[in-house]
C-alpha cells in the first residue's frame, strides 16, 4: 500500500470514480460546485495553488484506488477536506493512510486543523471518526430558492465595514461556543457580509460567500433581534450581486431558534451535518526576548535565563554582606 500525489495520468481513473464520490466542503460545493477534476488537475499541475490531490494504491487492481483532495489557504491554519473516492471503498486501513498522507502535506503548508462536513447518516461518518476525527459543531443547511418581492421598509442591514469589526468580533464571542472559536477563531481579514443595527448597536451579522452556483450565508443573530423572520427577510432584500442564484443558510445547532423563521420563508431544509475536526498540531507562542538590567554597571543582557539572574543575584549579594561584615 502506497500514498502519492495524484499526477495528469490518474485523471481517468478519477474520472470514472467521480460518480461514486463523498462531498466534504459545503460551502465549495453549493457555490462553486464540487471541482472535482478541475481540482486534480490543478493540484498536479499548479501545487501553490492550495489544493492537494492524493492516491492510495492498494493493490495493483484500479479498484482498490482511493483519492482523496484538500484546499488550504496560504496563510492559514485550517484546511478543508474537498472529498473522498470512492465511498465503498473507504476502509479503515487506507483512508488512515491517506489522511496521515495528506496531513502530512498541510503541516508544511502551516496548517494546524483538518475539517470535513459529513452527513451524520453517511458510511463516512464512522470512518472519519475512527481515523481520528470528531465532532465540534452540528449544522443544517437550508436552500432558499425563490425572490422574496415584498418591500420591507426602514431595514437595518447595511454592509460591513471595517468600523464594524470590534462589533461584530463581540457579537461573534458571545453567541459562538467557545470548542467552536478554538477550532473557527474569528476572522482576522476584512468582513465579507453584512451586519443588522437596531438602536445603533450590532445584533446580527451574516458571512457572504459568492459563487457562480449559488451563495452561502452563515448568519450570527444575537437573541435580542426582534422579529428574527422579518431581519432575514429584509436582509435577502438588501442583499447585493443574487440575481438568480440560490442562497444556502447554514443554521448551527446553537442558534438552532432560527430554523422556525428561516422555514417560514419558504426555505427547503438539506440533511442533519456534523461538522468535524482533525487536530494536526498544537500552536505555542514564541517566548519573547526580554532586556534585563544587570544589577551593577555593564550593560544588559538579553534573554538571560531565570536560573542565570538568581545566581547572579546571590553571588552578589553574598559579595555585599562579605563587604558589610568587614
Amino acid at each position: 500500500m502506497s500514498v502519492r500525489s495524484f499526477d495528469w495520468r490518474d485523471l481517468a481513473a478519477l474520472y470514472r470514480l467521480r460518480k461514486e464520490s463523498v462531498f466534504l466542503h459545503n460551502a465549495l460545493v453549493l457555490t462553486r460546485g464540487p471541482m472535482l477534476i478541475s481540482g486534480a488537475v490543478f493540484s498536479a499541475l499548479m501545487p501553490t495553488a492550495g489544493i492537494y490531490t492524493a492516491i492510495c494504491d492498494g493493490a495493483d487492481s484500479a479498484g482498490d484506488l482511493l483519492i482523496g483532495q484538500v484546499i488550504h489557504l496560504g496563510g492559514s491554519q485550517v484546511a478543508q477536506l474537498t472529498f473522498l473516492a470512492p465511498e465503498p471503498g473507504l476502509d479503515n486501513a487506507k483512508l488512515v493512510r491517506l489522511l496521515e498522507h495528506i496531513a502530512s502535506q498541510v503541516v508544511a503548508r502551516g496548517a494546524f486543523r483538518l475539517l470535513a462536513d459529513v452527513n451524520e447518516h453517511s458510511p463516512v461518518y464512522d470512518a472519519l471518526r475512527q481515523a481520528g476525527f470528531a465532532i465540534y459543531a452540528r449544522q443544517r443547511v437550508w436552500r432558499l430558492k425563490q425572490h422574496n418581492t415584498s418591500e420591507i421598509q426602514a431595514t437595518g442591514w447595511d454592509a460591513a465595514c471595517d468600523r464594524d469589526l470590534i462589533s461584530v468580533r463581540s457579537l461573534y464571542n458571545n453567541l459562538v461556543p467557545g470548542l467552536v472559536q478554538q477550532v473557527e477563531p474569528f476572522p482576522a481579514e476584512r468582513l465579507q457580509g453584512m451586519v443588522y443595527r437596531q438602536d445603533g448597536d450590532v445584533l446580527a451579522y451574516v458571512e457572504l460567500k459568492y459563487g457562480h452556483r449559488g451563495i452561502w450565508a452563515q448568519p450570527f443573530v444575537h437573541p435580542d433581534a426582534e422579529e428574527a423572520v422579518d431581519r432575514l427577510v429584509d436582509f435577502l432584500q438588501k442583499l447585493s450581486y443574487r440575481r438568480s442564484r440560490p442562497i444556502y443558510l447554514c443554521i448551527r445547532t446553537y442558534e438552532s431558534w432560527l430554523e422556525p423563521a428561516v422555514e417560514a420563508m419558504g426555505a427547503e431544509p438539506g440533511p442533519r451535518q456534523a461538522v468535524m475536526v482533525r487536530h494536526l498540531a498544537v500552536p505555542q507562542k514564541a517566548l519573547r526576548s526580554y532586556a534585563l538590567p544587570v544589577l551593577e554597571g555593564g550593560s544588559p543582557e538579553m534573554t538571560a535565563p531565570i536560573a542565570h539572574v538568581q545566581r547572579v543575584f546571590l553571588e552578589k549579594t553574598r559579595t555585599y554582606v562579605a563587604k558589610a561584615d568587614n
